[in-house]
């Protein structure tokens, strides 16, 4: 049986809201497109079930989390929709999604077909959450369906509830809008460094949201605002070159040919990263390779975590009194030109792992082993937490306390101003 569309627009599509929360929803095929799928219906509380014979990391990860079921670990079979309130599906085969659509057509149960919005019987809207509002756009036509044009009505009303304003208006046709240097030539694309912000969505700048939402292909970073990714349509490509500590699967060479090759063939490439693009981001590297190649770079700031991660936690990283400037490492850099000055603050980025050996190397340069120190793990995020110590001893707590990354550490007086200090460490 195959699904045939409604020969009068008018009645194509209706708009629906839908309670999943408990009820069992089959997810078929373990990529980013099911990973981004699977995190919204996790978030609406479903019971998601997944049959694939492998997964990507993102899927994994939600795997892992328990979010995420993967009853069946193998390829699409007819039978495995049975029970489900909604399917969802994107193997990357034509052929098997729609099988998979014809075997939810058979057993009446509503089918997302991520490769085959024609085909497909229930479509994903863009979604926008204001206070107590939820507003959903999609295409009006299931044969021209357009979800960059439904992400850029969903983002006007959206605006015009945050402001009181409703500027709304179509996306202009691809190849006609201009670049970020004012260039119209569809041959070549562009690039925006855009800094994501400590990882919250509502922390990402208005600029940066706009260029992500229009952009052709998103090559992100682990530690960016990832909830971005499930406003997109799945025609963007994403490419995750995410690095861990002493993990880099994609090196930096590899990530600026990438740029290089996406924009030239002529797509809108936004490069997320996590924090600001010029702070221990390499942004400067990747501008240089794009304007070697003759690619037209637009730099979007974000706000650092070097500043904003100490702020959630209530840590000033300036303050009368305490502190009057501040310096900002990476952990794998040598620490002994850092000012021992009571009066300087020092950030450390990704210094976990290297810990023992910089509190030993500020101890050397001439700090006082009293001088008050905090860890603080995922800011803006879900676990966010603070460890407290002095120079001395934050190295143990951080061991005893099981703190792992991402995680910044302060060291100054100036930490004495978090809840967690209260009359020491």
């Amino acid at each position: 049986m195959t699904f045939s569309p409604s020969p009068s627009p008018s009645l194509e599509i209706l708009p629906l809201g839908l309670r999943v929360t408990g009820r069992r929803v089959v997810l078929v095929g373990g990529g980013p497109v099911s990973a981004r799928r699977a995190q919204t219906l996790a978030d609406a509380g479903a019971h998601l079930v997944l049959v694939a014979p492998a997964v990507c990391s993102a899927l994994a990860a939600l795997v892992d989390s328990g979010a995420v079921t993967w009853e069946l670990r193998r390829p699409y079979e007819s039978g495995d929709l049975a029970g489900a309130w909604l399917v969802h599906t994107a193997t990357g085969s034509l052929e098997v999604d729609a099988q998979v659509s014809a075997d939810a057509e058979a057993q009446q149960t509503f089918c997302v077909a991520a490769g085959d919005g024609a085909g497909a019987s229930a479509w994903m809207p863009a979604v926008a959450r204001v206070d107590d509002s939820v507003v959903s756009v999609t295409s009006a036509s299931v044969v021209d369906r357009d979800p960059r044009r439904s992400i850029r009505v969903r983002d006007a009303i959206e605006a015009s509830l945050r402001t009181g304003t409703l500027p709304v208006r179509a996306t202009p046709p691809r190849g006609d809008a201009p670049d970020t240097a004012g260039r119209t030539d569809a041959r070549v694309g562009s690039v925006a460094l855009v800094g994501g912000g400590p990882g919250a969505l509502d922390l990402l700048t208005v600029r940066g949201r706009n260029l992500i939402t229009a952009a052709d292909v998103v090559v992100i970073d682990r530690l960016a605002p990832r909830a971005i990714l499930d406003e997109l349509p799945a025609d963007v490509e994403i490419i995750d070159v995410g690095k861990t500590s002493g993990h880099h699967p994609i090196p930096q060479d590899e990530i600026n040919a990438i740029l290089v090759e996406r924009a030239l063939a002529g797509n809108a490439v936004v490069r997320l990263k996590g924090g600001d693009p010029y702070v221990f981001g390499r942004g400067g590297e990747e501008l240089d390779v794009c304007v070697a190649a003759g690619i037209p770079v637009e730099v979007v700031p974000g706000v650092t975590s070097a500043i904003s991660v100490p702020a959630a936690a209530g840590i000033p990283v300036t303050h009368r009194g305490l502190s009057r400037g501040f310096t900002v490492l990476t952990g794998h850099e040598d620490v002994g030109r850092v000012p021992a000055a009571d009066d300087h603050t020092l950030i450390l980025l990704m210094g976990v792992a290297h810990l023992p050996q910089t509190t030993a190397g500020l101890l050397a340069n001439g700090r006082d082993p009293q001088t008050p120190a905090a860890i603080i793990e995922d800011g803006y995020g879900p676990r966010q937490r603070t460890t407290v110590g002095t120079l001395a001893t934050i190295a143990a707590r951080a061991v005893e306390a099981g703190v792992r990354p991402p995680a910044i550490t302060v060291v100054g007086d100036v930490v004495r101003r978090a809840p967690e200090w209260v009359e020491g460490p």
